[in-house]
């Protein structure tokens, strides 16, 4: 017997229910492409009051719900495979207010994060969370998965600029978090809780964003490596001098491909196996012959072999290319992706160690590096090979995973620095949260969400 949606459509807006099976099988997935799609139907509130009207249905019909932002996750956090009622958050999409002398945005949780980097530009303003999917993810998504992205080194995550949270909790309450305060000793800080939770608790409807101010002069250097080796020495040496705002990584694999798609000339004269991606506000000629010191230093020490720095804005953007375009690039060719950090101090002994692993057990498979070295994230990417089906790569990968996670968890590692958890890191959480951790998040999600409706069957 089908489930009456009649009164769902009562609550909403005109044509914010959809049910046709193009719409359900492009709501209810990610960018991870491995899992079934089922959902029941998608809906698209407009109002706070309306996702509570939608959770409070969905509590007295035991349906279970899948928040849902750009669906640009890479975790399968965002897929509705069992006849979920999935809640988009497309139309919750406006820019509410903003308070010039506190640095301060209010918006729904459906605005795309570029839309809030340009809105801060216009104000001469920045907000630095960054990262590939920037055009297409929003808001609400960003501080489910506490996204990270390139620029983290200096700024942060995505927690540290969250001044506030309206939520809609499981049990189908309306809660507002911290209203936007800089102080607030008040007990429990529930609004970090919410930020990296996923979608099991509730849902974030609206939320107030720090911004700070622009960077004045961001100049960009990728240097010619020859091993991975020198990847700390020279993080080392640059912070020494100057404040970097982005220190990146990535393999000659990834330059390779990427300069096949996108018809990119070689960046530097030099081919080495691996090279680094900084970027400094260089506000001053000071500050840039400090940086131009360090390199002549580097280059003595023989940690760079080559290297090219950006004049011009412009000339930043383009070297930023050659980074920024990998995922993107790799993407046809549906990668089994890890998300896994460190501290940045032990990214070298990981990094060698989980190449021995990969080059034994992978023999056969192109594999792709890269990561925001500067804080201890890597992305290792592995290819599916076209002879192998969806199924067969996922499961020869996973067949190494635990090796690669031993190894995280001998040196107090993650399993996702910044992707999240979702379905497909879920089997693999024991090795970053000990079992007590896991039981008390399980406490957590029951107070939220006494029904367990929340996006069920994700983080654990």
């Amino acid at each position: 017997m089908s489930l009456d949606l009649s009164p769902l459509q009562a609550i909403l807006d005109t044509d914010c229910l959809l049910t046709d099976l193009e719409s359900l099988n492009h709501y209810g997935k990610d960018w991870t492409n491995y899992y079934s799609v089922a959902p029941l139907a998608i809906v698209f509130p407009k109002s706070t009051e309306q996702v509570q009207k939608i959770i409070q249905w969905c509590n007295q019909n035991q349906v279970a719900v899948v928040p849902s932002g750009g669906r640009t996750g890479l975790s399968g956090g965002a897929v509705a495979s069992n006849g979920e009622l999935v809640i988009a958050m497309d139309k919750m999409n406006q820019i509410l207010d903003f308070t010039a002398s506190a640095k301060r945005l209010d918006c729904q949780a459906g605005v795309i994060t570029e839309q809030i980097q340009q809105f801060a530009e216009e104000k001469g303003l920045y907000y630095p969370v960054d990262f590939a999917s920037a055009g297409s993810s929003q808001i609400g998504g960003n501080i489910a998965t506490n996204a990270g992205g390139i620029k983290v080194i200096k700024y942060g995550m995505t927690r540290d600029w969250v001044l506030g949270l309206t939520v809609v909790t499981g049990s189908g309450e309306i809660l507002k978090f911290n209203h936007g305060l800089i102080k607030n000793a008040t007990g429990y800080d529930f609004r970090h809780l919410f930020v990296g939770s996923e979608g099991t608790l509730g849902i974030v409807t609206e939320a107030s964003i720090a911004l700070c101010r622009k960077p004045q002069n961001l100049t960009v250097l990728l240097l010619a490596i020859p091993n991975l080796n020198s990847l700390m020495p020279i993080l080392e040496a640059f912070q020494s001098e100057v404040d970097l705002t982005a220190y990146e990584f990535f393999s000659n694999k990834a330059l390779d491909k990427v300069m096949a798609m996108h018809d990119l000339a070689a960046p530097t004269e030099t081919q080495t196996p691996y090279y680094c991606l900084l970027e400094f506000d260089a506000q001053s000629e000071s500050e840039l012959e400090k940086a131009f010191q360090v390199f002549e230093a580097c280059m003595e020490r023989e940690l760079i072999y080559d290297g090219a720095i950006s004049q011009s804005q412009q000339q930043a953007e383009d070297l930023w290319k050659y980074r920024e375009y990998i995922s993107e690039t790799i993407s046809h060719h549906k990668p089994y992706k890890n998300d896994i950090a460190v501290t940045p101090e032990k990214i070298s002994e990981f990094l060698t160690s989980v190449d021995l692993i990969v080059n034994e057990r992978y023999p056969h498979f192109e594999v792709i590096w890269f990561g925001h070295i500067g804080d201890g994230n890597l992305h290792l990417n592995i290819l599916k090979p076209e002879e192998l089906s969806d199924k067969e790569f996922v499961e020869q990968c996973e067949q190494v995973s635990p090796e690669i996670f031993n190894r995280l968890q001998k040196l107090n590692g993650t399993i996702s620095a910044e992707h999240g958890v979702g379905l497909l890191k879920k089997p693999y959480l024991k090795y970053s949260r000990s079992e007590t951790e896991i039981a008390l998040m399980k406490s957590v999600k029951l107070a939220f969400d006494p029904n367990g409706i929340m996006n069920p069957g994700k983080v654990f």
